[in-house]
């Protein structure tokens, strides 16, 4: 279009301009200068030339007007009239230019002038090209003066429109160009964001391929490692292998190690086990032979030639044991042929001082049988008179049978306590000889022999199940024979005939004693010597029946008998036939005579029915609770006696009370009430006022018991888990 040419034509007019072709030089401030020095600009009039300009005859101005305007050429444009600020102005006040029709011409005029004076400054413009020294001179020449450049109110106001026309297409153009930025840069940022998506997908791309790498990379090692893991796991497997073979090498090495050192540990102690064993046995044999001796045979019946020629066997077999002895002084140990060389000396010895007793038993036997030919004789004279006695004592039982309860045993009690007492007298007179010794040696080896037996009786206590059986074990050893350490010295019963006599004497006193003094005043220990005494009787039974004579010689109670008062019997001694303790003081007194019955018929009720746990013999005990039912039968069938019978009948119950309970049943519940019903008023018929603690004591326990039909274990009985203490 020929408007669209114009504004191009414009546009390339204004861009060849002077203003269009200001040059910026970076160093005007050096020099001095102003930043537009190179600027050449037209002087312009102000807003107010408008007023001036009505009152100047149009003509003349529009002749001087084209005259500057043809003078000027292409160095000014009519845009250079006014500045922005004017043409603002004229602009806003176009009712004060001129409009007459001559005017109208005079603007024709000008436009066609416009459109030549812009084809001159293209002209103008093309010659400046083509030809640039030219302008170097022309603009290194002094510029002429400015001239001043008045336009009519018809030129300014389109000088104006042409500004303003200016200024459209510039904004058009600014526009077009803004939108064609923006179309750019969307296209630029669309091309960017298109390559960046193809950049993600190539980093992803790689990524996935490193991805991809490294995790064979890791499935590569991981076979790897297990491969070297399972490499290694039968390495040490096989280390683990060869580790038990050695270990097991190891352990058959320190077993058969520990082996030898225990076979030879067990040599050892069988080798000092024969030498004490030798030991021993020399020092039996030179005490046998001591009593082979004819100075330690004062009173024996045997004809001297005999004595000799034991001695001299006995003077042998100490020889050879010595020989024996003296073998073993280099610090050897002795050999099993020595043991058995030693052991058969031994015996021949024994088998010795047997042929002296036995000599000495058939010779002291024909003296006894002259001694019963005499007391025979006599009796006879006696028998008569014992006939009367007796008939009359049985009148009298019978008597008293008829009348109420019996004041003494029946007769085989009686006769078995009488049996008892005799054997016990018979064994007390057997060892008199030991008893009563008359050299010094006898006297120290009876003084170690009642040591060993009554050391070990005082130290029984509940401190341990082992302790007790040490104790146990010490005793039957001592009792069996074989030798025993007491005081530091080995004793043994065998080194003299009559040693297990004494021996066993002294342990029964001892027991009995023991009930007397430690039971009375700690009932507990009734237990733990009951079972020892049990496990011994069991064992060695003479030392039972001998702990039964001592039992009823210090409380007849214990029988049950009331030993009578005969006639011309002091009663002091009568006082000792009842088991009080009569001394220069004087009797002592009923509390303390009634704590030691107390004591023994509790030990009594503990050995009746405690069995040695140990004992390889399965059977009862060796005097057992039918003993307990005949002693507390024969006791409700005498009559009672003040304050003792009351007393030991409490006793008697709460030690046996439960194991007799448990062992009979319905007819000790009997028993229990034919007591409390029918006995108990005679006990409270014969105690006075000041006696009745032990009555209370018994009737409270009656009447409890059958309350609740039970009768509790006595306190300090021995359970199963003081054994294994």
């Amino acid at each position: 279009m020929p408007s669209e040419n114009l504004r191009w034509e414009t546009l390339e007019a204004l861009k060849n301009s002077p203003k269009g072709k200001v040059t910026f030089d970076p160093y005007w401030s050096q020099r001095g200068e102003h930043i537009l020095a190179g600027c050449k600009e037209t002087l312009s009039l102000s807003s107010q030339s408008a007023v001036i300009l009505e009152r100047i005859d149009s003509l003349s101005l529009n002749k001087s007007s084209f005259l500057d305007l043809s003078t000027t050429g292409s160095e000014e444009s009519p845009a250079s009239v006014s500045s922005s600020g004017s043409t603002a102005d004229l602009g806003g006040k176009p009712a004060t230019l001129s409009s007459t029709p001559s005017q109208k011409n005079q603007q024709k005029d000008i436009l066609g002038s416009l459109t030549k004076l812009n084809a001159l400054q293209q002209v103008s413009h093309k010659e400046k090209d083509e030809s640039p020294e030219t302008d170097v001179r022309e603009d290194s020449s002094p510029s002429p003066p400015l001239a001043i450049s008045l336009l009519s109110p018809k030129a300014m106001e389109t000088a104006g429109c042409i500004i303003r026309f200016q200024e459209a297409q510039r904004e058009k153009a600014k526009a077009a160009l803004r939108e064609r930025q923006a179309k750019q840069e969307k296209l630029v940022e669309s091309v960017a964001s298109a390559e960046l998506e193809h950049l993600k997908r190539f980093e992803e791309l790689r990524e996935l391929k490193q991805r991809q790498e490294s995790q064979t990379i890791r499935d590569m090692d991981d076979r790897e490692t297990k491969e070297l893991m399972g490499r290694h796991e039968k390495l040490k497997e096989e280390q683990r292998h060869r580790i038990k073979i050695l270990n097991l090498r190891v352990r058959e090495l320190e077993q058969q190690r520990l082996r030898e050192a225990e076979q030879e540990k067990q040599r050892q102690a069988e080798g000092r086990e024969r030498l004490r064993r030798l030991n021993s046995i020399q020092e039996e044999i030179l005490q046998l032979n001591q009593l082979l001796e004819p100075s330690a045979q004062t009173d024996c019946i045997l004809p001297p030639a005999s004595l000799v020629s034991h001695s001299s066997r006995g003077n042998q077999l100490c020889s050879q044991v010595s020989e024996v002895v003296r073998k073993t002084a280099e610090g050897e140990f002795p050999s099993p042929e020595d043991m058995d060389a030693a052991e058969q000396a031994l015996c021949e010895m024994k088998s010795v001082i047997r042929q002296i007793q036995e000599e000495a038993a058939r010779v002291q036997e024909q003296k006894k049988v002259q001694q019963q030919e005499e007391e025979r004789r006599k009796q006879e004279a006696l028998q008569a008179q014992q006939e009367a006695q007796k008939k009359a004592e049985q009148a009298a039982k019978e008597k008293a049978q008829k009348k109420g309860l019996q004041n003494s045993a029946e007769e085989s009690t009686m006769k078995w306590y009488k049996e008892l007492q005799d054997a016990a007298a018979q064994c007390a007179e057997s060892f008199q000889q030991l008893n009563a010794p008359k050299d010094s040696q006898t006297k120290k080896l009876k003084l170690e022999l009642q040591k060993a037996a009554t050391i070990p009786v005082s130290q029984i206590s509940t401190n341990s199940g082992s302790q007790l059986k040490e104790i146990f074990d010490k005793i039957d050893r001592l009792l069996s024979g074989r030798a025993v350490v007491s005081g530091g010295n080995s004793v043994s019963t065998s080194q003299h005939p009559l040693g297990l006599e004494f021996v066993s004497y002294k342990l029964a006193e001892k027991f009995v004693k023991q009930g007397e003094e430690e039971v009375a005043c700690h009932h507990e220990a009734a237990f733990p010597i009951g079972v020892v005494a049990s496990g011994i009787w069991e064992l060695h039974p003479q030392v039972g029946d001998l702990i039964l004579a001592h039992l009823h010689k210090k409380c007849p109670y214990a029988v049950p008998h009331y030993p009578p008062m005969k006639d011309g019997t002091p009663v002091e001694e009568y006082q000792k036939i009842l088991g009080y303790r009569v001394d220069d003081s004087g009797v002592e007194g009923q509390d303390s005579f009634l704590k030691r019955m107390s004591g023994m018929i509790r030990l009594y009720a503990a050995v009746i029915q405690l069995k040695w746990p140990y004992n390889s013999k399965q059977g009862s005990v060796p005097h057992g609770l039918n003993h307990g039912w005949r002693w507390l039968a024969q006791m409700l069938n005498m009559e009672p006696l003040a304050d003792i019978t009351a007393t030991l009948l409490f006793d008697f119950l709460e030690v046996c009370g439960n194991a007799l309970m448990k062992q009979y049943q319905g007819q000790f519940w009997k028993l229990i009430l034919l007591l409390k019903d029918e006995y108990f008023p005679r006990i409270e018929a014969v105690t006075s006022t000041g006696e009745m603690g032990s009555v209370i004591r018994l009737k409270h326990f009656l009447e409890t018991s059958l309350q609740n039909r039970q009768i509790s274990p006595p306190k300090g009985q021995l359970s199963s888990g003081f054994w294994r203490s």
